[in-house]
């Protein structure tokens, strides 16, 4: 438990110095607990060309069916999404989710935060951070045992950035579910940003992410070597009109999940490019 509460107030003072930067905050007004009270969900096609990590013997690329959503309903954010991978179940030289391969046929990630301003009923926002979270973060695939079991737990803060405007923040302790031990840190930051219209309302979107570990054990002796950070970002470019969307993504790659890239007995590529195709529909 010691070591909990010190893990837990460094997250605490790391996440103020990241957000105590120059600029006007933005109170939510929470007078009324479920006035902002919103939620959305949409389906994507996707595409992935590259994704990382990969085993350069059974290829990189897959198609997907994407579940996304999120809301907000007083206390509590969410944002999550589910993966379904290689919906015909084919067999092709390049797919690295073919049937028999012993890859999961799904992906979710599940992240709900609580809204300490609104919780304690007081205006927690400063400079430019305009709340402030408790966060959570849950990543699952469809393996029982040595699968993807990742939680991670911290603060986080919408943050208002400079020409990309509101920008959610997270820096999460985190906890290995299959080993059952804390191992270091994320950083994470998404963002959306509209930055073009047209004559129809419909627009152009700068849209991304990055997640990035860092402070974890090393393990050389590991079938799959493990490094002590990395992580990934996403630049999207997006049309948006009010009921679809297309888009293309660029994501960059560095030891993700912390595999040593191109080491150990698999040699797993977990640095690098991929890319990103979707067609949306939004509910």
């Amino acid at each position: 438990m010691g070591l909990m509460m010190k893990n837990v107030k460094t997250l605490a003072l790391a996440a103020t110095a990241v957000a105590a930067i120059s600029g006007n905050a933005f109170a939510a007004d929470r007078t009324d607990l479920h006035g902002s009270d919103y939620k959305w969900m949409q389906f994507n096609a996707m595409y992935s060309i590259g994704e990382k990590p990969d085993n350069p013997a059974t290829g990189d690329q897959h198609n997907y069916l994407e579940m996304e959503f999120g809301g907000r309903s007083g206390v509590f954010d969410l944002y999550g999404y589910v993966d379904v991978f290689n919906l015909a179940n084919q067999s092709s030289s390049n797919g690295d989710k073919n049937p028999g391969s012993g890859t999961s046929k799904l992906f979710m990630k599940f992240a709900p935060r609580v809204s300490i301003d609104a919780l304690t009923g007081k205006d927690l926002s400063f400079g430019p951070v305009q709340e402030v979270y408790f966060s959570t973060l849950f990543n699952w695939d469809g393996l029982n045992g040595e699968g993807v079991n990742s939680t991670f737990w911290g603060v986080g803060a919408d943050v208002n950035v400079p020409w990309l405007g509101k920008t959610g923040m997270n820096l999460y302790g985190y906890y290995d579910m299959n080993a059952k031990e804390w191992n270091g840190y994320q950083f994470s930051a998404n963002w959306f940003k509209p930055f073009y219209f047209f004559d129809n309302k419909s627009f152009l979107s700068f849209q991304g992410y990055i997640d990035y570990q860092f402070g974890a054990d090393e393990d050389k002796t590991a079938f799959v070597p493990k490094t002590s950070n990395g992580g990934n970002i996403f630049f999207g470019l997006y049309w948006h009109s009010d009921r679809y969307a297309l888009g293309y993504g660029l994501k960059g790659f560095k030891d993700v999940y912390l595999l040593e890239d191109g080491a150990g007995a698999l040699a797993l590529e977990s640095t690098g490019w991929s890319h990103y195709l979707s067609a949306t529909y939004k509910f």
